[in-house]
């Protein structure tokens, strides 16, 4: 869970900028987006093949 306190003298505006901040790195809104709508298992698993095939590939030029 992500929680934010106020610093000294910052603003609410400012506040808001390091929550949405922290929400990006965490991947919160990707996850959002990617539930916003429903995804066959067929489809999650090809992505995830797909993910896994894409960084095998950077590692193994990385290694060369």
């Amino acid at each position: 869970m992500i929680k934010v306190k106020s610093r000294a003298g910052e603003s609410i505006q400012q506040m808001v900028k390091r929550f949405k901040k922290m929400c990006e790195k965490e991947g919160l809104i990707r996850d959002i987006k990617r539930n916003s709508y429903y995804e066959k298992p067929s489809e999650v698993n090809r992505r995830k093949r797909r993910k896994s095939q894409r960084m095998s590939r950077i590692t193994s030029s990385t290694r060369t």
